[in-house]
């Protein structure tokens, strides 16, 4: 899709059948950059071709990394070693991609060459002194721009820190372990509370030295990383839309297979199920270390519910689509410590209220969170997407409970994230149609 695509949504569909979605995108993320940094020959299967994940991997090429595609989400990557990156002829391009300047900045302030990291506007209003300030207490030199983008780094020698993060953050935590990787002695993280551990697994996987010990995580350096045999895991935060639709307008028992189902990502199946939605997991097993089920839902009334602490880590990206679940639960849902949700590649909390009281919701908004009382009668509206891909596809949602036709317009931004997310609907059997110039 592009800029001036939206998508019209019917209400009425009710679901049912199986479905599959895209390549988990952290995942997708950390295999272009961590291959790229093995000695040796990659091979990636189901990897995510969605936007953000495309940068990273223009990013990668253009650090002199070769990447043989061999189809739209297998691929083997030869990785250039530790040291062994190019300088970029030009600034690197993350467009919208926050994962992707983050844990890049890690890798580059300890590589021979100065870069630039940049991206687009959305990209450039997202805070980076996150991950500065503790590359900073490494010894990297970069220069930014009020604490944003672009961030120029010089390149040069780190040396290790124990670093206690103030804000769980998987970003940070993994940025910061890169270039741990290319410190002159050991580095240790300290976390507040869980955050997604996709980079631990992978470095382990690769054979680099990541111990932990509760919330202290430490990696020592110089350990060439072995190269990547990698089945990436269905997307828990793309089939997490597909599970809110389900429990809201499904007929009967929806299936969805192969879906990662990492301890640090499953907070929203905790959540639903606090709801009393029924999801259960079916052929669990693993691949590449990350645990894999098919997850089977019931559709259901759900109940409204108060979510606050360590939840709000392990769910983060998926609470747009949980507002939309909350108007339509039975009672209260009170959200709060979520203030990340403000610096996401939207505010969400306010994006999402604004979008949602154009169908008719009443949402109290707060500092950290919000507050829904339910359930509630959404009329059909022309709503926004705001270039933001999960707010996007929750409108979309929205949609499919509404009285009348809703049109979602600015809706390019879902194949950043889920390609194909109207036709798995669809699929599905739900009546919504991209529409506008292909």
């Amino acid at each position: 899709m592009n800029g001036t695509q939206q998508v019209r949504v019917q209400p009425g569909a009710r679901l049912s059948g199986a479905a599959r979605v895209p390549g988990d995108k952290s995942i997708s993320h950390r295999a272009l950059i961590l291959g790229a940094l093995a000695s040796g020959t990659s091979q990636v299967r189901g990897f995510l071709p969605g936007g953000d994940t495309l940068a990273t991997w223009r990013c990668i090429e253009a650090l002199g990394v070769t990447i043989e595609r061999h189809s739209a989400t297998d691929f083997t990557l030869h990785g250039r070693g530790l040291r062994g990156l190019q300088a970029p002829q030009a600034p690197l391009n993350c467009v919208h991609a926050g994962t992707a300047i983050r844990l890049l900045a890690g890798v580059l302030v300890g590589q021979p060459f100065a870069s630039v990291l940049d991206g687009s506007a959305q990209l450039r209003r997202r805070p980076m002194e996150r991950v500065t300030r503790p590359l900073r207490l490494m010894g990297a030199q970069i220069a930014d721009t009020d604490g944003r983008a672009p961030l120029h780094i010089a390149g040069g020698r780190l040396s290790g820190i124990t670093y206690e993060m103030p804000v769980a953050s998987a970003q940070v935590k993994s940025c910061v372990l890169l270039a741990g990787l290319l410190a002159e002695d050991a580095t240790t993280i300290i976390e507040p509370g869980p955050a997604r551990d996709h980079t631990e697994r992978m470095l382990r996987s690769m054979g680099a030295p990541v111990r932990q010990d509760g919330r202290c995580i430490e990696i020592a350096p110089g350990t060439e990383l072995q190269p990547l045999d990698l089945t990436v895991p269905g997307d828990l935060s793309s089939a997490a839309f597909l599970l809110v639709a389900a429990l809201l307008v499904g007929r009967e028992t929806i299936t969805i297979e192969g879906v990662g189902i990492n301890p640090t990502r499953t907070g929203i199946l905790d959540i639903l199920a606090r709801m009393g939605a029924q999801i259960e997991r079916r052929n669990v097993r693993e691949e590449a270390g990350e645990p894999v089920a098919d997850l089977v839902v019931q559709p259901g009334a759900l109940a409204g519910a108060e979510i606050g602490g360590d939840l709000i880590v392990r769910a983060i990206d998926e609470f747009p689509a949980l507002m939309v679940a909350a108007t339509q639960a039975e009672g209260e849902t009170i959200v709060r410590d979520a203030a990340e949700l403000r610096v996401k590649e939207t505010d969400r909390i306010a994006v999402m209220s604004g979008e949602l009281r154009k169908l008719g919701a009443e949402i109290e908004e707060r500092p950290g969170g919000f507050r829904i009382v339910g359930p509630q009668r959404l009329r059909g509206a022309i709503v926004d997407g705001h270039d933001d891909h999960r707010v996007a596809m929750s409108l979309v949602l929205a949609g499919l409970c509404a009285e009348g036709e809703t049109v979602v317009e600015d809706a390019r931004c879902i194949e950043d994230s889920f390609p194909g997310f109207i036709e798995t609907l669809q699929q599905l059997g739900a009546a919504a149609a991209i529409e506008g110039t292909q």
